[in-house]
C-alpha cells in the first residue's frame, strides 16, 4: 500500500510546474495521496521568472493522468481570510483533511537601502501570518487521531546572511522559530509539525553564472531540485516520521554560503 493512501493534503504555491510546490505534488501523488493544490501566479507575474501560463491546470491533468485525485484553489494569502477558506474547501471537496504542506512564499528582492514598510507587512502577511491561520485552521477541524501533519517552509537565513532579500528572510525567520512551539501544543492531538530548509534550489530563477557560483559550495556540485525536497516531505508525511516533530531539516546536500 502507498505510504500515504487515503491521505487528504493540501500543498500551498503550486503555481509553476519547475517549483518545489508541483515537484511535492507529483511525490505525494505518487505515495498515494489525494491532493488540494492553491496557487497564485499573480505574484509569479510580478517576479523576474514570470508565470507559467497553464501551469497550474497542465500540472492538476499530468497529477490526474498519473491516478491522482487532484482539486485546485487559487487564493492570495495575503487576505486573512484564505487561509480557513482553503481548509474550508478541502473538507468541502474531501470531507478531511490530514496534513498541510505551507510552500507558498512571497519574494521581494529588498536589500536595507530599498526597504519599505509595505513590502515588510505582505511578506509577513503572506509568509508568516498566512502559515500561522493555516495551521489555526487545520488544527481546529482536525479529528485528534495519529497522523496529522504541518510542514511549514524556511529558507537559509539561519546558515549564512541574505542581504538581499530581507523582508523574505526575516518573515522566515519566524516560521523557523515558531515551529517547536506548535509542534509542542499539538503533538497531544496527533499532528506533528517540521520546518523545512530545502537550500538554493534549482527552479528556473537563476543564471548560469548564479548557478556555478552556488554550485561551488555544495560538497555535491549541484543545487538542490523540487525532487530532492519532495522526497523530504513525502517521508515527513508518512507513519514513518510520526515521532518526529518540532524540528528544522535542511535538505540542500550540505550546502554552505561561507
Amino acid at each position: 500500500m502507498p505510504a500515504l493512501d487515503g491521505r487528504v493534503v493540501l500543498v500551498t504555491g503550486a503555481s509553476r510546474r519547475i517549483a518545489i510546490g508541483a515537484g511535492v505534488a507529483r511525490r505525494l501523488v505518487a505515495d498515494g495521496a489525494t491532493l488540494l493544490l492553491h496557487s497564485w501566479s499573480p505574484h509569479d507575474a510580478e517576479q523576474q521568472w514570470g508565470a507559467d501560463e497553464g501551469g497550474v491546470d497542465a500540472l492538476v491533468e499530468e497529477l490526474r493522468a498519473a491516478g491522482g485525485t487532484v482539486e485546485h484553489v487559487s487564493m492570495d494569502l495575503a487576505d486573512p481570510a484564505a487561509p480557513h477558506a482553503l481548509v474550508d474547501a478541502a473538507h468541502v471537496a474531501f470531507g478531511r483533511l490530514d496534513a498541510v504542506v505551507a510552500n507558498h512564499a512571497r519574494s521581494s528582492g529588498q536589500n536595507l537601502e530599498q526597504l519599505t514598510a509595505a513590502e515588510i507587512d505582505l511578506s509577513y502577511a503572506v509568509n508568516t501570518r498566512a502559515t500561522l491561520l493555516l495551521v489555526q485552521a487545520f488544527a481546529a477541524r482536525y479529528d485528534d487521531a495519529p497522523g496529522g501533519r504541518v510542514v511549514v517552509f524556511t529558507s537559509g537565513q539561519y546558515r549564512g546572511a541574505m542581504p538581499d532579500e530581507l523582508p523574505y528572510i526575516a518573515s522566515k525567520a519566524a516560521l523557523h522559530e515558531l515551529t517547536a512551539s506548535l509542534a509542542v501544543h499539538l503533538m497531544p492531538r496527533g499532528i506533528t509539525v517540521n520546518c523545512v530548509n530545502p537550500g538554493p534550489n534549482d527552479t528556473g530563477y537563476a543564471d548560469d553564472a548564479t548557478r556555478a557560483a552556488l554550485s561551488a559550495h555544495s560538497p555535491g556540485g549541484r543545487w538542490s531540485t523540487p525532487a530532492d525536497t519532495a522526497r523530504l516531505i513525502g517521508w515527513l508525511l508518512s507513519d514513518e516520521a510520526d515521532w518526529v516533530t518540532g524540528q528544522t531539516i535542511a535538505s540542500d546536500g550540505g550546502f554552505s554560503s561561507l
